[in-house]
């Protein structure tokens, strides 16, 4: 039997599959997508041309230990595939992501891009999404106002949210890449992940918040058994 560490190496070589040379990447966070930067980077060494966007600070110090010449979406700003992992996903490959805080720069590499692959363990397939916290990332400035407003938006769609705000591993709160504090919203079954997003993302002080919806085209879930591809 597999370990989940093997299942998220099964999962991002499947992905790493189909990756061609001349090719403009999205290079995702997380620990699924770092087993992604590393194999990639040997096939670089190797004769790969490729170019790389990272989704976060670690990812680009992964991806330059690597060897993976790396660009922005300033200077590219139209890629052709990105490829990063998920906090949980459903069959209609809806995501939350976010866990480790990249949530924001994930979602610009993602929306840059032609196609997005996602690359999960079979624990993180769900049949409805919410299980997991959705990470909302919020401004500084007029935060407990923010967090009012995004308990009156899950008020409204009948589903009472936890909020807690995200704190960093030594107990100080935690600032994503963009300087930013995460609010964790623990809503059970998320009964309406398009209606949420869309009422999240109408809040002002929400910068982003982790549903990914109408991304992701196609998924590597890796199982004891193999891999097992979904596609939108």
């Amino acid at each position: 039997m597999p370990t989940a560490d093997e299942l998220k190496q099964m999962a991002a070589l499947a992905a790493l599959e189909k990756i061609e040379g001349g090719m403009k990447l999205g290079l995702g966070s997380g620990s699924t997508a770092n087993h992604f930067v590393k194999s990639l980077g040997a096939r670089v060494r190797d004769g790969l041309d490729i170019i790389g966007v990272p989704t976060s600070e670690r990812t680009a110090q992964l991806a330059k230990a690597e060897g993976i010449r790396l660009t922005t979406l300033d200077e590219v700003p139209a890629l052709d595939l990105t490829v990063d992992g998920a906090d949980e996903l459903d069959e209609k490959l809806r995501l939350i992501k976010g866990g480790g805080g990249a949530l924001l720069r994930e979602k610009i590499v993602a929306a840059a891009s032609r196609r997005m692959i996602v690359i999960a363990d079979d624990s993180k397939l769900v049949p409805h999404l919410g299980a997991f916290p959705l990470p909302i990332e919020v401004n500084l400035f007029g935060l407990g106002a923010t967090r009012a407003a995004i308990e009156a938006a899950a008020y409204r769609f009948g589903q009472p949210a936890t909020l807690t705000r995200r704190l960093a591993a030594d107990g100080s709160p935690f600032v994503t890449d963009g300087g930013h504090a995460i609010i964790d919203a623990s809503f059970g079954l998320i009964r309406d992940p398009e209606g949420l997003s869309l009422a999240l993302s109408a809040i002002p002080g929400v910068v982003e918040h982790g549903l990914f919806i109408g991304l992701a085209t196609s998924a590597a879930i890796a199982t004891p058994d193999g891999v097992r591809w979904l596609h939108a």
